[in-house]
């Protein structure tokens, strides 16, 4: 008999969907830290913070309009979390440093 987790990508989606919601939490955490210690840094974050919001919106809305991007519902929502978990990963790396 066939595993249903192995046949069905919604749960690997799911997966990848709460690590988002976790990897995107201690991003949260240290941005709200820097913002509450205030000044010119503080300024700065929260300008960084909006601009990457926009941008990243609009890149996913390109890469979801593209080609095949939303023939299959699964296909766009991997296509999402690989986009946000990249821009998320990207703010850890700079936030660490």
């Amino acid at each position: 008999m066939e595993s249903r987790g192995a046949s069905n990508p919604w749960f690997g989606l799911g997966w990848r969907t709460w690590m988002l919601g976790l990897e995107a939490s201690s991003v949260i955490a240290t941005r709200m830290a820097r913002v509450a210690r205030g000044g010119a840094e503080a300024d700065r974050e929260i300008e960084l913070m909006m601009s990457e919001k926009i941008e990243a919106g609009q890149q996913l809305q390109a890469k979801l309009s593209g080609p095949g991007a939303g023939a299959v519902p699964e296909t766009a929502m991997a296509r999402a979390l690989k986009h946000c978990r990249g821009k998320v990963a990207e703010n850890r790396r700079r936030l660490a440093r």
